[in-house]
């Protein structure tokens, strides 16, 4: 297994000329990256920063904020990345527990500097990156000069962290996640195999890259990947871009999917460079899926993965989904996430740890050098995670017969209702199909006589007339009593986490909130 950066120096030296990065302000050759990334590696030495001491980034999609967070992994200490979609307050609680040393930020989020350096005590300075901010030098009178000798480079190993994300606390406080060299060497390795290129990558890197979209323009990079920058979400902008920059890799969550097959102006464009349009983060719809293929051609992935096994466990390429649409007796893999990627395994456990049969539901579990090492300064829970060998998701799901791995719930997420267990996602899919349905969460909420009642939130596109009864009528008649919601409640925007996740905990807490009981 490779250091991580060595991927990064091989897409340099392959490609040294090549458009790296690209944003509304410059173009970034992979040459000119390189000796940037170099120069902050060795101001964070020259400030004594050692192997174990993190170094947060925090800013949205940016050419330099990306290339600090490369001089970070280059100098050999663990890097962070602050969701800045979080709230401040959590942001500053996850840094005092990483304890982190030293921070790079954009200017547009120079407030939130002065209160992180105020509130996190193992923090000792802090630089912007695109420009002096108060007392906060700037990245260009920071740096070492380029004549500066090269400063010696922490030891890399595959066991090494090269990177402390943090969960999404979609289901409790945030964890930091250890992850190695050999985590992501493993990742770049899956997607080798999965995603194939007869053309020099191009990634429109709409969301934050920060997170999944940065894990996946990793993987390009050692291929010569160009990662355009665009920080507007807005739907007619990113389908004006995949044409303006001869896009071939998208990464999106589902919602900001949704959005652009809604959008007016989604059949004005040319999509013919597209090779790849990957969705994660949430479960897809497949009634989506469909229209997807339609209108963008057969280039639809869905990547099933978690932040402890980052880029990919298993994967639903674009020949998959072209199969499973032609020919009807393998329609049901339009719900599957797609089969287990070359170097990870995925198997399905019971309470017990016994491996349970072909489509038999239980927890989805995974092993491989993708696994991270652990949860940071978190014994228990690292524990926990790992019992009998394998990863643990929190992920209810099956395998068929022919491989293909089918995610059912979050295994938090399960409603029992009457005595009967109910997978809110089973329901979702039904909602998702029906007309004027932009997303829907389905959670229990306290029913007196059922203990929990099925109910549904949902959130309609901007021109739907939406009936809900008729709604009910049509889930009660393909669902039947027990899994049908009891109730529907549409809702302007339902709260999602800085990745496009829903945050059903949010939407249960609306409802249980005046209650002694949670479940």
């Amino acid at each position: 297994m490779l250091p991580y950066i060595d991927y990064f120096d091989k897409g340099v030296a392959r490609f040294p000329n090549r458009d790296f990065l690209v944003d509304e302000a410059q173009r970034i050759t992979f040459q000119e990256a390189a000796d940037l990334t170099h120069r902050v590696a060795d101001g964070l030495l020259l400030a004594g920063l050692g192997k174990d001491d993190a170094v947060a980034t925090m800013a949205p999609n940016s050419a330099i904020a990306y290339i600090c967070q490369w001089g970070v992994i280059r100098s050999g200490s663990p890097w962070l990345p602050v969701n800045i979609r979080n709230g401040l307050d959590e942001n500053i609680d996850i840094l005092k527990r990483m304890r982190i040393r030293f921070l790079f930020f954009d200017s547009t989020l120079a407030d939130q500097a002065d209160r992180i350096i105020a509130e996190v005590p193992s923090l000792k300075q802090a630089v912007c990156v695109d420009r002096s901010a108060g007392s906060h030098p700037s990245l260009d009178s920071w740096l070492p000069s380029p004549e500066t000798p090269r400063q010696r480079r922490h030891a890399r190993g595959p066991g090494d962290v090269v990177s402390i994300p943090t969960t999404s606390g979609t289901s409790g406080r945030p964890k930091g996640v250890m992850l190695t060299n050999a985590s992501f060497s493993a990742g770049i390795a899956n997607f080798d195999a999965l995603m194939p290129y007869d053309v020099a990558p191009v990634t429109l890197a709409v969301a934050p890259l920060t997170h999944g979209a940065g894990y996946f323009a990793g993987t390009l990079i050692p291929r010569g990947g160009t990662i355009v920058m665009h920080r507007s979400t807005d739907p007619g902008d990113v389908l004006r871009s995949i044409e303006e920059h001869q896009v071939t890799t998208l990464f999106l969550p589902p919602t900001l999917l949704y959005g652009m097959l809604d959008h007016p102006d989604v059949r004005s464009f040319d999509y013919s460079s597209l090779r790849y349009l990957i969705m994660g983060a949430a479960p897809l719809s497949a009634t989506k899926a469909r229209e997807a293929i339609e209108t963008f051609g057969p280039v639809l992935c869905n990547n099933y993965s978690q932040t402890e096994a980052p880029v990919t466990a298993a994967f639903m390429t674009p020949p998959q989904y072209v199969e499973a649409i032609n020919d009807e007796s393998l329609s049901r893999r339009m719900f599957s996430v797609g089969t287990e990627a070359p170097y990870t395994r995925i198997a399905i456990m019971d309470d017990e740890g016994n491996l349970l049969q072909p489509d038999t539901p239980g927890e989805i579990v995974i092993r491989g050098d993708v696994v991270m090492k652990g949860y940071f300064e978190d014994p228990e829970q690292t524990t926990l995670a790992s019992a009998h060998g394998w990863h643990h998701t929190g992920d209810i799901g099956y395998i068929a017969p022919d491989g293909y791995v089918y995610l059912v719930d979050r295994k938090k997420d399960m409603i029992i209702s009457g005595g009967f267990n109910v997978y809110p996602q089973e329901v979702e899919q039904q909602i998702w199909g029906y007309p004027g349905i932009m997303d829907c969460a389905v959670v229990g909420i306290p029913d007196e006589r059922w203990g929990e009642s099925v109910t549904a939130v949902i959130e309609t596109t901007p021109d739907s007339d939406l009936d809900i009864n008729a709604l009910s009528r049509h889930l009660r008649s393909k669902l039947g009593g027990v899994k049908a919601p009891k109730r529907i409640v549409e809702w302007d925007h339902l709260p999602r986490s800085g990745t496009g996740k829903i945050l059903k905990r949010e939407i249960r807490d609306a409802f249980w909130q005046d209650l002694d009981r949670k479940i």
